[in-house]
């Protein structure tokens, strides 16, 4: 089983990639970010004068949040995760995006990779997160006992 998600309510991928990919029991997420369906950016704003606020810990939040909510569509979620590769455009927001992974993920959760990038798709944006989650596909059919 093989399939490609678009999940609706979600920013549309800049590209022609699906959210996610489910190949047997793996899920597999394409980077994500924190914008919203809108265009706009979860932990970005800009203020009357033009001078930007970028937001580590906001951004990684929503990046984390809107994993949780395409996995949900897959049939998974969070705990599913078993591994995760994260690009920081800095790698001096390491601390706090370590920081708000810690609200989310500790050393029982998914195996880990965080790189420095050169820059994301958007200049408001610090941080993406792609992953890979097992989430059984009879749980999403129904086959599995007790559902």
């Amino acid at each position: 089983m093989s399939d490609a998600i678009l999940v609706e309510g979600k920013a549309a991928p800049r590209g022609r990639f699906p959210h996610l990919r489910r190949a047997g029991d793996l899920v597999f997420v394409s980077g994500t970010s924190s914008r919203r369906p809108d265009g706009t950016f979860a932990g970005a704003s800009a203020d009357a004068m033009g001078v930007t606020d970028l937001d580590i810990r906001a951004q990684t939040r929503a990046v984390i949040e809107n994993i949780g909510d395409l996995l949900a569509a897959a049939g998974g979620g969070l705990a599913d995760v078993v591994n995760i590769t994260t690009y920081l455009v800095s790698m001096n927001d390491f601390g706090g995006y370590n920081e708000v992974y810690a609200e989310y993920f500790d050393e029982t959760g998914p195996a880990r990779t965080t790189v420095a990038v050169h820059q994301l798709p958007h200049p408001h944006l610090l941080v993406e997160i792609s992953c890979v989650a097992y989430v059984p596909a009879a749980r999403t059919t129904g086959k599995e006992a007790g559902a």
